[in-house]
């Protein structure tokens, strides 16, 4: 019943997800029988925020090798250019890669965005923290986001959403809107860095799905609503 009530609030805000076990299904689905990909020789790489949430989040984990991890606070893939290059040398002979990536939010049965209810905490607390201090943050017009060693990836993950600034913040939604920016910095870098590193790759495709992973109350399904996917054929890139 509760996960019914969430499967409304959630298609209220993103009416195009899928719960995660759905997600798998659909897109393991059309990789094999699509695109005649064997499942049983692809490597997972993700670049999803570290946030501990997320791990549940998706049962390719249970079907898929890996997961190679690209991703660091609010998902950016800061292992940059060397991550995906090392991630291309580590799949099976004869074998393919997948990339799943995005950034993720939480709702509340209130249909709150930016917030949930995490194991064994009575209160809500925020998702994803990184992009709702960041977006805190950007309520100061005085804020500038300044590089340094010892918080290296949030000063970063910040840098990357100040051309997005005042979009977000206009927004009727700034907590989402934060979110759709996030998802379209990690797109890029994402895209970028297998072009980059198109020749590391001894495979012939690689399979790109990114979204917005939605978290809801723990214990209950996330959703996930995909932006893209795409098998790119690395001969062409």
């Amino acid at each position: 019943m509760l996960q019914r009530k969430f499967d409304e609030v959630v298609k209220h805000h993103f009416p195009n997800s899928m719960d995660a076990k759905d997600t798998s299904i659909h897109y393991l689905g059309k990789m094999q029988l699509e695109h005649k990909i064997d499942i049983s020789k692809v490597l997972m790489a993700t670049s999803v925020c570290s946030d501990d949430i997320n791990v549940p989040s998706t049962t390719f984990f249970n079907v898929l090798f890996g997961p190679f991890i690209m991703g660091g606070l609010g998902g950016i893939p800061f292992s940059g250019q060397t991550g995906m290059t090392a991630f291309a040398h580590h799949i099976p002979d004869g074998g393919s890669a997948f990339i799943f990536y995005g950034p993720h939010i939480g709702i509340t049965l209130d249909g709150e965005l930016g917030k949930m209810y995490r194991p064994r905490q009575e209160e809500t607390g925020n998702s994803c923290g990184a992009l709702m201090l960041a977006l805190s943050r950007f309520h100061d017009s005085s804020y500038t986001p300044v590089l340094n060693e010892d918080d290296y990836q949030q000063m970063r993950l910040e840098t990357s959403l100040l051309p997005y600034k005042e979009e977000i913040l206009k927004s009727d939604n700034p907590q989402k809107a934060i979110t759709e920016a996030t998802f379209e910095v990690i797109d890029k870098k994402v895209h970028e860095y297998v072009k980059t590193c198109k020749d590391e790759f001894h495979v012939d495709t690689v399979t790109l799905l990114g979204g917005i992973i939605i978290n809801t109350d723990y214990g209950l399904d996330d959703y996930f609503d995909a932006r893209n996917f795409e098998v790119i054929d690395l001969k062409k890139l």
